[in-house]
């Protein structure tokens, strides 16, 4: 296929879905919630459909309505990297990071789904793959809930044979101690331990907690000890615990500068990426790239369905994020979901695009914009 084919139309879709947490909430360790919101784009072109989606508020499905729809249609449809960056320089005066970024985000996605799709190839098929499945870590244990809960969950996650679990930490740091024992109890000594502290501490805190962790519960990956806008406390954390347990960050990147900061700072063991929040694939790629320069591996923050297909394309990929609240609210709204097999998620290679179908009978009860 080498002549244009253009862009007919783009939908903006926002569904937001309860969680299932207590009485209805999760927390973490600075924040509570009781949804999730996806927003989700589609891109139509050539007789097909891709999709594409960030989680966000649906101020953001606002925002790609009235600054990026009309840049995407009558675009190339092969040509996804070109309409991105067209999306970025408009984004300019009026946000290019937060809400900006997550909506260039969900967009170059179904740009790239549709590619693929007229294409008849999966999305891993249309990149630079390193790997053909992305080893994923069981993510949730939040801060509210009750203890056998938090082992249930977290013990489920390794019987499945993911070799890696992660917990919400440092809401009640008094409590900690408890919890860990109790997940540790559950998973066993041969299960890798993760805990995150949602940016809640700070340095002083964070230095004590993350050498109890190592030394208590073998805790090996300490995610945003200290928020990820305090680079220098986080590189102060990494420089008191010598990689035991790892200083990890990055999730809230929205541009390549973002990521550099981390990087220049020398705050973190390892770096994080969202696909739905740093620019898509195309925004991944260029983050992917960075961090191979700086010798460091890239390890996958949600959003299974997508990130499967994109971190295929990572050279040094550490692992995914298998996040609870998404892989729930994907399997409600979506055909064609991944499942871990041997603690790892592979790419459907007889699917195109990412594999994706919006289940729009069940996903209507849940619409908050959009038609």
């Amino acid at each position: 296929m080498t002549d244009p084919v253009r862009v007919d139309h783009l939908a903006v879709h926002t569904f937001t879905v309860p969680t299932d947490g207590p009485d209805g909430t999760e927390q973490d360790g600075t924040l509570g919630w009781d949804s999730t919101t996806m927003v989700l784009v589609e891109a139509r072109g050539g007789g097909r459909t891709g999709i594409g989606y960030t989680y966000a508020d649906v101020s953001t499905a606002v925002f790609a309505e009235s600054k990026l729809v009309p840049l995407a249609v009558g675009a190339d449809a092969l040509a996804p990297p070109a309409v991105w960056q067209r999306m970025r320089r408009a984004t300019r005066n009026a946000g290019q990071p937060g809400a900006g970024a997550m909506a260039v985000s969900a967009v170059d996605l179904a740009l790239w789904d549709l590619k693929a799709r007229l294409l008849e190839l999966p999305v891993v098929d249309l990149l630079p793959s390193f790997h053909d499945r992305v080893p994923v870590y069981g993510s949730g244990g939040f801060t509210n809930y009750p203890l056998d809960r938090l082992a249930d969950q977290l013990s489920g996650w390794a019987a499945q044979g993911i070799p890696r679990v992660k917990l919400k930490t440092s809401r009640h740091p008094d409590q900690d101690p408890e919890r860990l024992r109790a997940v540790r109890r559950a998973v066993g000594d041969d299960t890798e331990l993760f805990a995150d502290a949602n940016g809640a501490l700070n340095r002083t805190e964070a230095v004590h907690w993350a050498r109890r962790f190592a030394e208590e519960w073998d805790v090996r990956w300490f995610e945003e000890p200290v928020s990820s806008l305090n680079p220098r406390g986080l590189r102060t954390v990494r420089e008191h615990t010598a990689g035991r347990p790892e200083i990890t960050a990055g999730e809230y990147g929205y541009l390549l500068t973002d990521f550099a900061t981390l990087l220049e700072a020398n705050a973190v063991d390892c770096l994080q990426a969202d696909i739905t929040r740093c620019g898509g694939i195309t925004g991944l790629l260029q983050v992917a790239g960075l961090a191979a320069a700086h010798d460091i591996d890239l390890s996958a923050h949600c959003a299974p369905a997508l990130s499967a297909h994109g971190f295929c394309a990572v050279d040094r990929l550490r692992h995914l994020e298998y996040f609870h609240d998404h892989v729930r609210l994907e399997g409600m709204l979506l055909d064609g979901t991944l499942r871990p097999e041997g603690g790892a998620l592979r790419p459907d290679r007889n699917r195109p695009g990412f594999g994706l179908d919006v289940r729009w009978a069940d996903a209507e009860r849940y619409r908050v914009h959009g038609s």
